[in-house]
């Protein structure tokens, strides 16, 4: 289930009270001894007060209290409400009730994983099964990877990734990317894009704990098929943002870009939180050959602390022609998310080709 960590906020409300209705209502549609007042009553208590994990985790919770206690039957119960969830987020709950009660029931509950990723996803809940036996759950999810829908397919990878966001990171998978690669290379060529996302999140994890590693792997894939072209550009863009020269070389750019910026700026200079800058310049060939470049630019943004922590965007890949120009700009909205607090101050913003920084501005951000 493609999501942003940043939307954590509104994701929340997807399990609201009517969400809970529903599932208790269609729980109970397929087993009629369903205690779905029970069910409500655990799911709903202190709703209000509940980050979106929490929630899905207290309703997992509600199901655990609340069908039968026979795990199999449990899971037969789930799988035929399961349908009427159709594809969503909420479908999460699921496999969160697979990990609460069925940890120590290995091959019934990846079975039950891979089934129930299909409404929803189940990358979350898999990870316990990972850390407690690598090896085993690997092999499994190695099979995976030729399952006919991109859902099952895509939890082989999103499920194993490192470092997968809103999740604990995966020690044995950081320290030897080996363990997951034959999963990555069954994919390389997937034709779902969702799922070559997934492969491409995944290498981009590896990246920065084993930059030269995946280096050398990603040049022995054959960039000449597109879908496997396109995951190389996307794993390497951490490398790529840090000006790594092998990666640049990698995706076709040309080193040390050759131009002349003129016109960088930020406008308007000063912004209140919620408020809109524009990020804006001329890059002008000074070379004497064609070249592909990276455009990137870098936010410093304050912390609590007074310090700033900077983070890269991607903003445009050029080809520029001996005495051509060319105008990049890119608009932002200076907003919380989940994962970043703004705070008022001074905030540099840089402008980098292919990884160098070629300018610098910045903004005023009052709070």
């Amino acid at each position: 289930m493609a999501y942003q960590a940043d939307d954590s906020a509104a994701l929340k409300h997807i399990f609201d009270v009517a969400r809970i209705e529903k599932f208790a209502a269609d729980t109970k549609v397929v087993w009629p001894g369903f205690d779905d007042a029970g069910f409500r009553a655990h799911a709903m208590n202190g709703l209000d007060d509940l980050g979106i994990m929490q929630r899905m985790r207290q309703i997992a919770s509600a199901y655990d209290r609340t069908l039968p206690q026979d795990y199999e039957t449990a899971l037969a119960v789930l799988r035929d409400m399961a349908p009427s969830i159709q594809l969503g987020f909420a479908g999460i709950v699921l496999s969160e009730f697979v990990l609460m009660r069925g940890l120590d029931d290995f091959q019934r509950s990846m079975e039950a994983l891979a089934f129930f990723t299909r409404f929803g996803t189940s990358e979350f809940a898999i990870r316990p099964f990972i850390e407690r036996d690598p090896g085993a759950a690997l092999s499994v999810m190695h099979g995976w990877t030729e399952d006919e829908n991109e859902h099952v397919r895509r939890l082989a990878s999103e499920g194993a990734r490192p470092r997968l966001p809103w999740s604990f990171h995966l020690k044995a998978l950081i320290a030897d990317p080996e363990l997951v690669l034959p999963i990555l290379e069954r994919m390389k060529a997937d034709p779902s894009l969702y799922v070559r996302k997934s492969v491409a999140n995944h290498l981009n994890d590896i990246s920065k704990d084993h930059p030269d590693w995946l280096i050398g792997k990603m040049l022995d894939w054959d960039q000449s098929a597109p879908e496997t072209g396109w995951i190389v550009k996307q794993a390497l863009r951490t490398l790529v943002k840090n000006g790594d020269a092998r990666a640049l070389d990698l995706i076709g750019a040309s080193g040390k870009a050759e131009v002349r910026t003129e016109d960088f700026s930020v406008a308007p200079r000063n912004v209140s939180l919620g408020g809109k800058v524009t990020i804006s310049a001329r890059v002008k060939s000074s070379g004497s050959r064609m070249q592909k470049i990276v455009a990137d630019y870098a936010v410093h943004y304050v912390k609590a602390n007074g310090k700033s922590s900077r983070k890269v965007f991607k903003l445009k890949l050029i080809d520029l022609a001996p005495g051509e120009s060319v105008d990049l700009s890119i608009s932002q909205t200076i907003r919380d998310f989940s994962t970043r607090t703004h705070h008022a101050g001074w905030h540099k913003v840089e402008l980098m080709l292919n990884g160098e920084t070629v300018g610098e501005t910045g903004f005023e951000l009052t709070c």
